[in-house]
């Protein structure tokens, strides 16, 4: 089980441990598209909060520990055929009645690079599916960035379609180990993007940060940090590197038969720690396994807090995921499928899962468990389930393991576990989800 990365001793080998989602998505299937096709044709079929997840899957590298849909061999022209299928996906989208008459509460626009496309195109786009949806009432509005591909004019540009949230993938602030796993910046561009983002006026700016990368050391990671806190970024967000098995990495460790070197899991747990205190001396909270933030008013992650209590999303784009009334499915994740779907006027879906009342009660459990608090008394009243005697003997373990404090309603993760969060979330999986990586 996962939970062995707890392990003092325990490597970082090849495998996915990292939950996004449940339940996981090997259970999806092309014999549950109908489910999703019905759903979206039918009208009133949920009152959740809505947000709409836009896939810009273009990069001008491909990062050695990343495992998303990206494409770095499209031209210019193939990015404009790519925003052209995106806004008939969106026409698509118009026209089911489970979406009439609803706004979006959050739009998030991921990647790939979204910042790749140029302001031209950037502008185009937005024009095109503003006529079909808008988000002049939305609450939050991401936008994430990779920093060699900004000019503020073209921050003025993203400013200018309404995001509020720029999430710039800073990852780390020492040149050699950027260049070693594979990413397109130098920490220069990284000042000069930050300094240009700050000086248009965003709301909010976030910043990515992964403690274990490849060449990595305690010094290095230390320095980062340091680097980071005078930036002041309204949030910061930190991944401890794993390597799934459709990475660069993961690739080169199978043909040379050598394992990867990245620290091991208790090193990249004291480095989170050692951030997480670094920042909480300087003023920043827990927002969750993650991410610290700034304290203010409106300051914590819309699209995170909705999605993780069951909010609506509809994801366009390819490979894209989304979430509607309890119903699972994704987007086809070769270019040509979705390009073809999109075009015969038919909305892209790959595969998906109808969802039973007791999963969407656990999807919501572990998802909520990363933010290091969950309240019983909301599950009691949203699933009439009480948590704490359904899932018994997983807080009875974690609360003898010390990872977890139960105190009536009020179950909160101690540092320990919080730095492991997600190595423990499959002890609330159904039997047979639980060995199951995220693939």
């Amino acid at each position: 089980m996962q939970i062995d990365i707890v392990k003092d001793d325990a490597r970082t080998e090849v495998g996915s441990y990292f939950v996004s989602n449940y339940p996981p998505f090997s259970a999806w299937g092309r014999e549950e598209i109908p489910a999703a096709l019905s759903t979206l044709q039918t009208s009133g079929v949920s009152s959740a909060p809505l947000g709409l997840y836009i896939h810009i899957p273009f990069c001008r590298k491909r990062c050695k520990f990343c495992y998303f849909r990206v494409y770095t061999d499209k031209n210019s022209q193939d990015v404009d055929v790519y925003c052209d299928a995106l806004v008939r996906e969106c026409a698509l989208y118009s026209r089911c009645a489970a979406l009439a008459d609803r706004s979006f509460d959050f739009v998030y626009f991921g990647g790939g690079t979204p910042s790749f496309l140029s302001s031209e195109q950037l502008e185009r786009l937005i024009e095109g599916i503003t006529e079909h949806f808008g988000w002049a009432h939305s609450r939050e509005i991401t936008f994430e960035c990779e920093p060699g591909t900004l000019k503020r004019s073209k921050l003025e540009t993203i400013k200018s379609i309404g995001v509020t949230r720029l999430s710039l993938g800073i990852e780390h602030f020492d040149d050699a180990v950027l260049e070693l796993n594979g990413r397109a910046h130098k920490s220069p561009e990284v000042f000069r993007s930050y300094g240009w983002a700050r000086d248009v006026g965003f709301e909010q700016i976030n910043v990515d940060l992964i403690a274990g990368m490849l060449g990595d050391t305690k010094e290095k990671w230390y320095e980062t940090v340091d680097k980071t806190l005078p930036l002041e970024p309204d949030s910061v967000t930190i991944y401890q590197m794993e390597l799934p098995y459709n990475t660069v990495i993961a690739r080169e460790s199978s043909e040379s038969g050598e394992p990867p070197v990245v620290p091991d899991w208790a090193t990249k747990r004291a480095w989170v720690g050692h951030a997480f205190d670094r920042f909480e001396s300087a003023g920043y909270e827990v927002s969750s396994a993650y991410t610290m933030i700034r304290p203010r008013e409106g300051g914590d992650f819309v699209y995170r807090n909705a999605v993780w209590r069951g909010a609506d999303m509809i994801g366009m784009g390819v490979a894209s995921f989304s979430h509607l009334a309890g119903v699972h499915y994704q987007n086809h994740d070769a270019w040509e499928d979705y390009i073809r779907l999109v075009n015969e006027g038919q909305l892209p879906i790959a595969r998906a899962l109808s969802m039973t009342p007791a999963q969407q009660l656990t999807r919501e459990l572990v998802l909520q468990t990363k933010l290091g608090r969950i309240d019983a008394g909301y599950f009691r009243e949203k699933f009439g389930v009480e948590i704490v005697s359904e899932y018994a003997e997983a807080y009875k373990r974690l609360s003898a393991d010390g990872f977890v404090n139960v105190d009536g309603d009020a179950i909160t993760l101690t540092r320990r576990g919080l730095l492991c969060v997600d190595a423990l979330l499959p002890q609330f999986f159904e039997p047979q989800y639980r060995n199951v990586r995220y693939t």
